[in-house]
C-alpha cells in the first residue's frame, strides 16, 4: 500500500482540478440516483392504492419537526393534489417521466465523472514514462552494467502497461465507489437504522472471503513480470545476435529457450488470472446471498407488523425502496473488490519500477559546481585508484599529465583498465581514490553538462541512431544547419558517399547505423565529433574494425581531427600510435612504462614484447 499512496502523492498532483471535477460529479450522480429511486415509492402506492392517508401542506419552518419529515410530507401532499387535480394516471405517467429525467440527469454525471478521470490516468502513465526515461539518461553507465537492457525495456514498457491497466483504471473506482456508498449508505440509515444495522454484520464475513482469494496475488504478479523481463532480455539477445545465430545454427536451440521462458510466463499468468477471474462470480454469490438475507429478514418484518423492539416497520413499497438502494450500493462494493484484485498486480510492477527511480545517482552532480569555460593547460590523475561495485580493482594509482595540445596514446592487453581509465574523464564513473582534475578542478565539483561539453568521443563500435544521417551529424551541435553539417562531413571524408544516397543527408542511418558500412558509419561519427568541435578528443580504436581502403579514408579524417586538438588515443593496433607525444603502457591497471614510441623500443620492456608479437 505504500507504493500504491506513492504514486499518489508523485502523479496526481498536476491533475488535482481534474480530481475536484470528478469528486462533484460523484456527489451529483449519487443524489440524482437517490432521489430518482424515490419516486418508486410512491408510484407503488399510487398503483396498488396501499396510501389512503390525507396530507396537508407543513411550512418548511415548522419547528419541532425533522427535514426529512417534512419533505415526505410535503411530496405525498403535492402528489396528492395532483392525483385530484388530473387524476391517478396521468401522476403515474409524469412521475414515471420525472423518474427517467433525473435518470439520465444522473448518467450524464456518471460519465463525466468517468470522462473527466480520463486525462488524469494517461496522464500519470505518460509522467510515470518520462520519469522513467529521465531517470535513464541520468543514471551511470555502471547502473546498466549490472541490468539487463531487456529488463528496462520491459519495465518502461511492460511494467508501465500493468500500472495503466490495474492501477490507474482503479482511480476512477476510488474516487466514485466510496462516495456512492457513502450516500447510499446514508441513505439506508434515513430508511431504516436496524434493518441497516442487520446488513452491515454480513460485511466483515464477506469482506473476509475476498481477502482469502487476494491472498499472494501480487506476489505472483511480480514473478509474472519477472518471467516477462527475461523474455523481452531474450528477444533483445536475439536480435544483437541474429547473425551469430544463424551462423552456428542455433535457431532450434534460442526457440526452445524462449519457448521455456514463455511457457513459464503462461503458467504464471494463468494462476494470477484465475484469481482475478474468481472476483466477479465471487462477490456476485455473496451480494445475492447478502440480498437474500435481507429480503428474508425484512419481509419478515412486514409480516409481523413490526420490528424486532415492537416498534412500527416501514411500508411494503418504502422496503422495496430499501432494497432497490441496498442492491445499488452492492454494484460499487462489486467494483471496489474488482480494483482490489487489479491493484496488487500494478503494485508488483511499480515495485520492478522503483529499481530504477530509486536507483542511486553514483555520479551526483556537485552542489555548487566551479566554473568550466575552457580547457587550457592540463588533464592530471593524481594516485588514482578505480574499483567497480564488485570490488574488483582495475586500476591502482595512476599518475599522469595529458598537456594541452598533445596526443597521448594508451596502449596495453585486454582487461587492463585502458577504457575505465578514460571515462574516468568524462565522469562516466568517479575514482575510488585520488583525484582527476582539468586547469587543477576536480572532475568532480565542476557541472558534468559543462565537462562533457570539452570531450568528444570517436569509438571503435560507432553508435548512429534510427535518424537521418544529417540529425545523426548534428546530434551533439545546437543550431547547426546544411551548411555545418556538410563542412563537418568533408571533413570527415563523408560528404561524397552521403549525396551518392537518393535523398542524401536525409538519408535514413538504420538502427544503429545498419543502412551504412563500417567505414561509412565511423565517418558520420567522425564528422559528428568535428561538428561538435570539442578541444579535447578521444579515440578508441576508432580504425581496428575496418578494412584497409577505409581505414585509410578514416584515418586522413582524424589527421584532420586531431591535428589542432589534446588527443587520447586508446590503441590496440601499436603501428598507429608510433607518432604520439607520449604512449601510456597498462598492464593490470598500473602504468608499467610510459614514454615515445622510439625510447619504450630501445628500453626493450613490455611494450616492446607487445610491438614484436603484433609485427611477428
Amino acid at each position: 500500500m505504500r507504493e500504491f499512496m506513492r504514486v499518489f502523492r508523485t502523479y496526481l498532483s498536476p491533475y488535482k482540478s481534474y480530481l475536484g471535477g470528478a469528486v462533484v460529479l460523484n456527489i451529483l450522480s449519487a443524489v440524482f440516483n437517490i432521489f430518482s429511486f424515490s419516486f418508486l415509492v410512491p408510484m407503488l402506492q399510487i398503483l396498488f392504492k396501499m396510501d389512503t392517508t390525507v396530507y396537508s401542506f407543513i411550512a418548511w419552518d415548522t419547528p419541532d419537526m425533522s427535514l426529512t419529515d417534512k419533505v415526505m410530507n410535503n411530496a405525498y401532499w403535492y402528489i396528492g393534489t395532483l392525483m385530484a387535480n388530473h387524476g391517478a394516471m396521468w401522476t403515474l405517467l409524469a412521475m414515471c417521466l420525472m423518474m427517467a429525467l433525473l435518470t439520465a440527469v444522473k448518467t450524464g454525471c456518471y460519465f463525466g465523472s468517468s470522462a473527466v478521470m480520463i486525462p488524469i490516468r494517461t496522464g500519470i502513465v505518460k509522467d510515470l514514462r518520462m520519469k522513467i526515461y529521465d531517470k535513464i539518461l541520468g543514471l551511470p553507465l555502471g547502473f546498466f552494467s549490472e541490468e539487463r537492457k531487456g529488463d528496462i525495456i520491459a519495465r518502461i514498457s511492460g511494467d508501465v502497461q500493468e500500472v495503466e491497466t490495474s492501477i490507474t483504471s482503479s482511480i476512477d473506482l476510488l474516487f466514485k465507489d466510496p462516495i456512492l456508498i457513502l450516500f447510499y449508505f446514508a441513505s439506508l440509515l434515513v430508511l431504516s437504522p436496524e434493518l441497516t444495522l442487520f446488513t452491515v454484520i454480513f460485511l466483515p464475513g464477506f469482506m473476509w472471503v475476498m481477502g482469502v482469494i487476494a491472498k499472494k496475488l501480487k506476489r505472483r504478479s511480480k514473478e509474472a513480470q519477472a518471467l516477462l523481463s527475461d523474455t523481452m532480455s531474450l528477444v533483445e539477445e536475439t536480435l544483437g545476435g541474429l547473425r551469430v545465430v544463424k551462423a552456428f545454427n542455433a535457431e532450434s536451440k534460442m526457440s526452445s529457450r524462449f519457448g521455456h521462458v514463455t511457457d513459464a510466463m503462461r503458467r504464471k499468468n494463468n494462476r494470477v488470472a484465475m484469481r482475478q477471474a474468481l472476483a466477479h462470480p465471487v462477490s456476485e454469490f455473496l451480494g445475492t446471498v447478502m440480498l437474500l438475507i435481507v429480503l428474508s429478514f425484512g419481509g419478515f418484518m412486514i409480516i409481523r407488523g413490526k420490528g424486532l423492539f415492537g416498534e412500527n416497520f416501514m411500508d411494503a413499497p418504502t422496503f422495496i425502496y430499501f432494497m432497490v438502494i441496498l442492491y445499488s450500493i452492492i454494484a460499487p462494493i462489486k467494483e471496489l473488490s474488482r480494483a482490489a484484485y487489479g491493484i496488487p498486480r500494478g503494485l508488483a510492477s511499480i515495485e520492478r519500477i522503483n529499481v530504477i527511480l530509486d536507483a542511486e545517482a553514483t555520479v551526483p552532480e556537485p552542489e555548487n559546481p566551479l566554473p568550466l569555460d575552457g580547457f587550457n593547460d592540463c588533464i592530471s590523475f593524481r594516485h588514482v585508484d578505480f574499483s567497480y561495485d564488485n570490488g574488483r580493482q582495475i586500476l591502482h594509482d595512476i599518475n599522469l599529465d595529458i598537456r594541452k595540445g598533445t596526443t597521448v596514446a594508451i596502449v596495453g592487453e585486454s582487461g587492463s583498465g585502458k577504457s575505465t581509465l578514460v571515462d574516468l574523464i568524462s565522469r562516466f564513473y568517479d575514482v575510488t581514490a585520488g583525484s582527476v582534475t582539468i586547469d587543477g578542478k576536480d572532475v568532480r565539483t565542476v557541472d558534468v553538462h559543462a565537462l562533457r561539453a570539452l570531450i568528444g568521443n570517436v569509438n571503435q563500435d560507432p553508435i548512429l541512431f534510427n535518424d537521418t544521417i544529417f540529425n545523426n551529424i548534428a546530434f551533439g551541435a545546437e543550431n547547426a544547419d546544411m551548411d555545418d553539417v556538410a563542412a563537418a562531413a568533408r571533413t570527415a571524408n563523408a560528404h561524397e558517399f552521403i549525396m551518392e544516397k537518393a535523398e542524401g543527408y536525409g538519408t535514413g542511418a538504420g538502427d544503429r547505423g545498419c543502412k551504412l558500412s563500417g567505414g561509412q558509419r565511423q565517418r558520420v561519427s567522425i564528422a559528428r565529433a568535428i561538428l561538435k568541435n570539442p578541444p579535447i578528443l578521444i579515440l578508441d580504436e576508432a580504425t581496428a574494425a575496418l578494412d584497409t581502403e577505409s581505414e585509410r579514408m578514416v584515418q586522413e579524417a582524424l589527421d584532420r581531427l586531431v591535428s589542432t586538438r589534446t588527443v587520447i588515443a586508446i590503441a590496440h593496433r601499436l603501428s598507429t600510435v608510433k607518432n604520439a607525444d607520449e604512449i601510456i603502457v597498462l598492464h593490470e591497471g598500473r602504468i608499467a612504462e610510459r614514454g615515445r614510441h622510439d625510447d619504450l623500443i630501445r628500453a626493450n620492456g613490455y611494450y616492446k614484447r607487445l610491438y614484436d608479437m603484433q609485427i611477428a
